[in-house]
């Protein structure tokens, strides 16, 4: 099968729609533990180990299991699982080991704890990794009442699934209109297809609403004319990314009118997009304009002839036309039937 049109643009080529998932919160709000969290233990031996981050002692590692690329970035929003532990290690006073798509936080503002950002900051996506943080890189001398008592030395269990480094996006938010307009265009490209990341992390949770906001706003920095064919047509990629994404936003948030109007910009720029075309289709159908549904969808069709999806939504379509039919044929009966009953 050729390259699938359903999915959003550089996350992945899977026709299913995500998982539903809830909203963790962060450890430091102290979510209770599921219950049947596994114990942990901890000889003192191993603590002799542990690879000294602070070199005081202060916040110590031990790697679970290895991550590749890049450690995390200082100005990092990053995706990870975590479980904290007191004392004897065996239960957890915050986790969010449940949830399947964690929240992004910022390094900086919604990591609180000073060691656990250390910890964070030496760590690659993919790695797991135990952290203990002696009382003044954690929750001090004061503790956090009722969970966290005084001067404890706490655990944390920590897993880096993702993150996406925002240091660019954030400086050039940052900017004027008239600063960013003389930002080279190079950067501008970088900016948004940082945020039509953030917007495809936000879209598989599920939150449509949140990724259509950054969608748009990658799509806002890209207004500028360029005199250059070549810088130009590197915009235009960029935009024809965003407008496909939004097309698809705006279906999974029942707005079919939008979703068309995305669509179409799309072919706009491309009009052989197979992706475009299936999206146009999608929604015609749920506006009930079959006609056009028919169109778009055998145009896609053409291009892509083996994509199971483009031709399951045709036989979707020609199912809901019959039944429109013969709704319609049912409804002139009863109008007519009374008239013959008379003679």
């Amino acid at each position: 099968m050729m390259a699938g049109v359903a999915g959003v643009e550089e996350v992945g080529a899977e026709w299913q729609d995500p998982d539903p998932a809830s909203t963790p919160t962060w450890a430091l709000a102290l979510t209770p533990a599921p219950a049947s969290t596994p114990s942990l233990s901890l000889a003192s031996d191993s603590l002799q180990a542990l690879q000294d981050l602070t070199g005081d002692g202060g916040v110590r590692k031990e790697k679970l299991c290895p991550g590749s690329g890049q450690p995390v970035p200082p100005s990092a929003s990053v995706a990870v699982k975590y479980s904290g532990y007191l004392g004897n290690w065996n239960k957890p006073f915050c986790s969010n080991g449940n949830s399947k798509y964690p929240r992004l936080m910022k390094l900086g503002k919604d990591i609180t704890l000073c060691g656990l950002e250390i910890g964070l900051l030496s760590m690659r996506k993919g790695e797991a990794a135990l952290f203990i943080l002696a009382p003044e890189y954690a929750y001090g001398q004061r503790g956090c009442p009722p969970f966290i008592p005084p001067n404890t030395t706490v655990l944390f269990k920590v897993e880096v699934l993702d993150f996406i480094d925002s240091e660019e996006c954030d400086t050039f938010f940052e900017l004027t209109c008239e600063q960013q307009d003389r930002v080279p265009l190079e950067t501008v490209l970088k900016v948004a297809a940082t945020e039509r990341e953030f917007g495809n992390y936000f879209f598989y949770k599920q939150h449509f609403k949140i990724a259509k906001d950054r969608y748009k706003r990658a799509l806002s920095i890209l207004g500028r004319r360029s005199s250059s064919k070549a810088e130009q047509s590197q915009i235009n990629a960029s935009k024809l990314l965003l407008f496909l994404n939004l097309s698809l936003t705006y279906l999974k948030l029942e707005r079919a009118d939008q979703a068309l109007k995305y669509g179409e910009l799309a072919l706009e720029m491309d009009q052989r997009n197979a992706k475009a075309l299936f999206r146009c289709g999608q929604a015609c159908l749920h506006m009930r304009e079959y006609s056009k549904s028919q169109d778009f969808l055998t145009r896609a069709q053409c291009i892509q002839p083996f994509n199971s999806d483009i031709n399951n939504e045709l036989k979707k379509l020609a199912r809901y036309n019959k039944e429109y039919m013969e709704l319609e044929k049912e409804m002139c009966c009863q109008m007519f039937d009374p008239v013959n009953s008379y003679g």
